[in-house]
């Protein structure tokens, strides 16, 4: 067979023919959307939904930041500031701070209040970060969760949030967003399961889930 040459089933040809027709129709008829800003702002970019990969999402946005230059900080808001998952070990790899200010899953928690005086402190740790505007990215891991238990004020949130540094991202993952916060929100993307290899009773795997 030589180099370019297709050999798969019929199935596969006809799916190939479809979309090569679709996509030449999409190129003829491509054209540039009008009115996009052309320079860099900071963005307010949300992950959430209930499927798996929000935070994956974030320390991916991470990598390419830190690719580019940009000075990243993460504040995780379950895991506690002991925690050694594999995205941690990336981490100190690369030399990018993080802090760990949760006590893990809320639903495992023994002390509800100390999990909520927790989050107010890890918010308070994160303003400060925001305020000062030393960083290009700051991510808000699994965030959404302090906002919709009350546990961290919206209002407070939301002027944080809009007096940043107009260069400064914000990411911010988890459950459930308030629609306040996506209304917010520069770009929102919600995550939703169709498949998860749980349901089939295959339990989390090292470097996929931890």
């Amino acid at each position: 067979m030589s180099a370019g040459e297709i050999n798969t089933d019929e199935a596969t040809l006809k799916r190939r023919e479809a979309a090569m027709r679709e996509l030449q129709e999409a190129r003829d008829n491509h054209t540039k959307q009008e009115g996009i800003t052309k320079g860099r702002r900071g963005l307010v970019i949300v992950n959430t939904g209930n499927g798996k990969g929000k935070t994956t999402a974030a320390l991916g946005l991470m990598m390419r930041a830190h690719g580019r230059g940009l000075k990243t900080l993460l504040f995780q808001f379950l895991k506690h500031e002991n925690a050694k998952f594999g995205e941690h070990r990336t981490l100190d790899a690369l030399g990018l701070p993080y802090e760990g200010l949760g006590d893990g899953f809320t639903w495992r928690s023994r002390d509800l209040e100390n999990s909520a005086e927790m989050a107010a402190h890890g918010w308070a740790l994160a303003k400060q970060a925001i305020e000062a505007g030393e960083y290009d990215l700051i991510v808000l891991d699994e965030f959404t969760y302090p906002l919709t238990y009350g546990w961290v004020s919206w209002a407070e949130v939301e002027a944080t949030l809009r007096a940043r540094n107009p260069l400064m991202h914000v990411v911010i993952t988890g459950r459930g967003a308030l629609p306040e916060l996506i209304e917010l929100a520069d770009t929102v993307s919600e995550i939703q399961p169709i498949k998860h290899a749980y349901s089939a009773g295959i339990g989390a795997q090292v470097g996929v889930e931890y």
